[in-house]
């Protein structure tokens, strides 16, 4: 006892000295400026701007706001003649993050939840040096991470005020600032190395040495100190010691607790300290990712850009990444994820001269199975991620420290990324000088300040003894960011196909005739737009509300110029493919922009002047429809393209309704019987701190069966080609459904187009398929493929999938017979036991108050199937629910089928056909293998090629990678799930 009372008085003494040290000497003089003034403005607003406002008086103990408002300092200083040979700071605290600028450029960031609160004017006063000065401070109305009322995570307070509690210029004392680090450092060894440890008592003995040496009066008493503090640093390791490396940081999120604005000043505010560090610590290095942030300064701060120029020439400022932003890893396409590679690293390689070789991504929400092969693809073999480290059931094998270094015996090498992060901030002269102490030091791990590329290239000649991971890297957390935010997510799914049909039909257009230019500029903006909404705190909805309306407004500007390129494209093929003919008969020109032929009923939507048109769409090209009045007869609403087709009769359509789903030859029930089919559920929801984020298995304890019916079932389309019915629901206390359940002539799916006015607070609506199968893997699409998880809980692996994300599709499947689930913006999703179920929405309260309180549209559909799910066409049905055809009125011309691709293996997608870049006459044509399975295939095309090419996903031709045009097409060989890109030069 009488032990650890004493250790316990020598730790507490020293930390009193730290105090005392702290309080009263850091700084010595200091003195006000000699004038401060400020003006208030609710936009952010450039420099020029700012300094020709109207400023008006301020004091220290004001306060200013609310909240997102920007507050402008001008700020007057006189240094004092009594000052030279000082080192003179300029500090300044305040509630609100603030940059400073001189001299019309931004030169030092000010957070004080970053611990940077001064700005050193100077090291050592000199007669030279202006002693009066002019500074401004630009303060914004937001903390490190926003403004939330109450916890950091709750919505913004829009009322709060920020106080500036600090504004002086003072001298520092610098020898007081080394003798505070030797001690915080030697208190750090006593408390953390352990009683066991030897070395955690030579520190604290140190340490009261120290104490005992000290008069903080005194400062010719603080060299003696320090010189104890330098015996212990100075003993070394030996050669078996751990080595850390550690790299500068400042992981900046694109927009999560304050909008996209802000972060373009975090980024500003955060790279600009880093410069003035580096400009002082020559050996610093810091890695930065996301081209979009890099993108930004560019634009709004050239001055600080060209800087950041000249220390990445120096290899001191490292872009990392290769990707536009740090992406969501779960729920962009496979076709998103590539251009999230595409478009970052052409950036990197532009402005920098060199791509990325580490996928930088610590703080997404889980990994895709499909990554490995696209980082390939894009010239990346390196991948460095942290946030495996919050599972919350499964430990999982990861570097994280040395203490809990998972690969101990098999690697010595481990990274530390220093710097304050999420919010910004970066690294401070703090950190710096404590590595710079602990780099050799006996007891402790030796730290050197590396780059990635160091760290890996040690880690590379150590692989052979590293652990292998196969499959997805999955979050057992944050499972709840499948769901939350449903606009966004279905605005992202729209977005995508948008995209993908503008580069189809802009492509064909510029083949089929040379006066068309392919809108390369506007499409790389539409889809810069898209891959930054795809950033890991806006596609998972785990933001705040401006965010959300940023999103949305985004998704807004790709659909309308998005649908003005694409009615572009359309009339240029259209006067290139349509032939003059005599009389007026009526068409309509259909678009498929997939690659397999199309049989489907056409909606009176989008024909001016009809009622239907029959269709049966060549892949990727177009084809004629003509409509006559016999046929108008025969089916007066909907119509579709097939002679052999029965209109359906009423009591086929109440089967249908009834969920009694039998699969055509075999007569087989789908669903158990006394089981319900699109069945709601609706669960209480309620995550034990991350609400936007989480979903908590508990919630499956509290599961209500939706019942309450406000209109009942009723045809609303009887006979014809579509058959349909509609019914409402009570929804909690006070939501509302309406679905109608939509069975078209031919189509091997149901469809429930549904709509929802939601206004529930922290409940969970599902939709609930029990079906005849028993299978115990699901199988769930993924980008460019599919992986199986288990539908049982046998393990904590298991158990801790409860709630999984899918693309357009999941299935499950016994030998000869299955049922699949599609949906056209859904991602979150579970099949557990024989249940199949869709999570449709969510309404949590933190960050976003209003998450998801909204009328909501969306489709799904139900596909029994017999065989297995690639042998039924489940991944074509998926894609074409997706990508609805164009149907084009067109009269007194005639078309003749054209098709421009065709795939010869149902297991081979074709995903994308665009123009390269650079621009020119080079189309990019992308195909995956979707079946999981060895394969050959032939691709065939109407258009002009005189060259193909094997090339890689930034577009680059492979090395032997040339494909003979034989008669049947091109020769190409998958192995499964593998993704292909090739160049076709086109003739002129």
């Amino acid at each position: 006892v009488a032990a650890a009372a004493a250790a316990a008085w020598w730790v507490s003494c020293p930390r009193s000295l730290c105090l005392r040290l702290s309080d009263h000497r850091l700084f010595g003089d200091c003195c006000p400026p000699a004038s401060l003034s400020f003006f208030q403005t609710p936009r952010r607003i450039p420099y020029d701007e700012a300094v020709g406002q109207e400023f008006r008086p301020a004091k220290v103990g004001d306060s200013f706001g609310p909240t997102w408002e920007t507050c402008w300092f001008k700020v007057e200083l006189s240094i004092p003649q009594a000052w030279a040979g000082q080192e003179v700071h300029f500090v300044w605290e305040s509630d609100g993050e603030g940059m400073v600028w001189r001299d019309g450029q931004p030169v030092q960031g000010l957070t004080k939840e970053g611990e940077k609160t001064s700005y050193i004017l100077t090291s050592s006063l000199k007669e030279s040096e202006p002693h009066s000065l002019t500074l401004y401070v630009e303060l914004a109305c937001n903390g490190l991470f926003g403004a939330g009322k109450g916890s950091m995570i709750a919505p913004p307070d829009p009322d709060r005020r920020f106080t500036l509690s600090k504004a002086e210029l003072v001298i520092f004392n610098r020898d007081v600032y080394e003798l505070l680090v030797d001690l915080e450092i030697l208190l750090d060894m006593a408390q953390l190395l352990g009683e066991e440890n030897q070395r955690s008592f030579q520190a604290l003995y140190t340490a009261n040495q120290m104490v005992n040496m000290c008069d903080v009066t005194d400062p010719s008493t603080f060299p003696a100190a320090r010189d104890l503090a330098a015996a212990i640093f100075s003993q070394r390791n030996g050669k078996s010691q751990h080595t850390i490396h550690a790299v500068g940081h400042c992981h900046i999120d694109s927009a999560w607790l304050w909008p996209y604005e802000e972060t373009i000043r975090k980024c500003a505010r955060s790279w600009v300290t880093v410069v003035r560090l580096m400009e002082r610590n020559p050996e610093l290095t810091f890695a930065c990712s996301q081209a979009q942030q890099f993108e930004w300064v560019r634009t709004w701060y050239p001055g600080l850009y060209a800087q950041i120029q000249e220390f990445v020439a120096k290899e001191q400022f490292i872009p990392v990444g290769g990707t536009w932003v740090e992406m969501d890893g779960n729920l962009p396409s496979g076709e998103s994820m590539v251009r999230q590679f595409l478009q970052g690293q052409l950036f990197f390689q532009e402005q920098f001269g060199r791509i990325c070789s580490e996928f930088w991504l610590p703080d997404t929400f889980g990994y895709s199975a499909q990554l490995p092969q696209l980082m390939r693809g894009c010239g990346i073999r390196r991948f460095l991620t942290q946030k495996l480290s919050w599972n919350l059931v499964n430990t999982f094998p990861i570097l994280k420290t040395v203490k809990n270094n998972k690969d101990k015996g098999c690697v010595n090498h481990s990274a530390l990324l220093f710097g304050f992060g999420d919010g910004g901030g970066g690294p401070t002269q703090k950190m710096l000088d404590r590595m710079k102490r602990m780099s050799d030091t006996d007891g402790l791990p030796r730290v050197q300040i590396s780059t990635p590329d160091r760290l890996f290239s040690v880690l590379e000649k150590e692989s052979s003894q590293l652990c292998t991971w196969v499959g997805e890297l999955f979050l057992e957390l944050h499972n709840g960011t499948y769901t939350t935010q449903a606009q966004i997510k279905k605005g992202n799914r729209e977005c995508e196909r948008i995209l993908h049909d503008v580069e189809v039909l802009s492509t064909l257009a510029v083949a089929r005739g040379s006066a068309f230019q392919y809108p390369a500029s506007q499409l790389q903006r539409l889809w810069r737009l898209l891959l930054l909404n795809q950033f890991h705190d806006v596609l998972p909805g785990s933001c705040i509300q401006l965010v959300v309306e940023d999103a949305l407004q985004y998704y807004t500007e790709i659909r309308r110029v998005g649908a003005r390129l694409q009615e572009e494209a359309v009339q240029s093929l259209c006067r290139e493919l349509l032939q003059p003919k005599a009389g007026s008969t009526e068409s309509t020109l259909v678009l498929n922009t997939l690659p397999w032929e199309r049989t489907e009923v056409i909606s009176r939507t989008g024909l001016p002047g009809h009622d239907g048109a029959p269709d049966l769409a060549s892949g990727g090209g177009l084809r004629e429809v003509r409509l006559s009045p016999s046929y108008w007869n025969r089916a007066p609403q909907t119509s579709l393209g097939s002679s052999h087709c029965t209109p359906f009769s009423t009591a086929f359509l109440l089967f249908f309704l009834h969920c009694c789903f039998s699969v055509p030859l075999c007569s087989r029930e789908s669903v158990p019987d006394g089981c319900y089919a699109n069945q709601f559920a609706l669960f209480d929801d309620v995550p034990l701190y991350w609400d936007a984020w989480d979903v908590m298995d508990y919630h499956l304890e509290t599961r209500k069966p939706v019942t309450m019916l406000l209109k009942p079932l009723e045809i609303t389309l009887a006979g014809g080609l579509r058959g349909s019915a509609s019914f409402s629901l009570q929804i909690g206390k006070s939501s509302t459904l309406t679905q109608e359940i939509i069975l078209d002539a031919t189509c091997p799916y149901l469809r429930f187009l549904t709509q929802v006015e939601w206004k529930e607070a922290h409940k969970f609506l599902k939709v609930e398929f029990p079906v005849q199968v028993r299978s115990t893997n699901a199988t769930y699409e993924i980008q460019f493929g599919h992986l199986q998880r288990p539908t049982h809980w046998n393990t904590s692996w298991d158990w801790a999938r409860f709630e999984v994300w899918a693309h357009k599709w999941l299935d499950l499947s016994e030998h000869g017979f299955g049922v699949a689930l599609l949906n056209d913006c859904k991602y979150g999703a579970s099949a557990h036991g024989n249940i199949l179920s869709l999570s449709l929405l969510r309404a949590p309260k933190s960050p976003d108050a209003t998450a998801d309180i909204a009328h909501h549209q969306f489709t799904y559909a139900v596909m029994p199937h017999l065989g297995s799910f690639q042998d039924a066409g489940v991944i074509q049905c998926a894609y074409n629910m997706n990508f609805p055809l164009h149907a084009v009125p067109a009269s007194s011309a005639q078309c003749p089928a054209w098709s421009a691709f065709s795939v010869s293996s149902p297991a081979v997608v074709l995903e994308t056909v665009k123009q390269a870049s650079p621009r020119g006459r080079t189309v990019v044509v992308r195909l995956y293998e979707a079946h999981g399975s060895t394969v050959v295939a032939w691709l065939q095309t109407s258009l002009p090629v005189k060259e193909a090419m094997l090339c890689d996903l930034l577009e680059r031709p492979a090395a032997q990678g040339s494909l003979p045009l034989e008669q049947r097409g091109m020769r190409l060989s998958f192995t499964p799930f593998r993704v292909l890109s090739i160049l076709l030069v086109l003739r002129q």
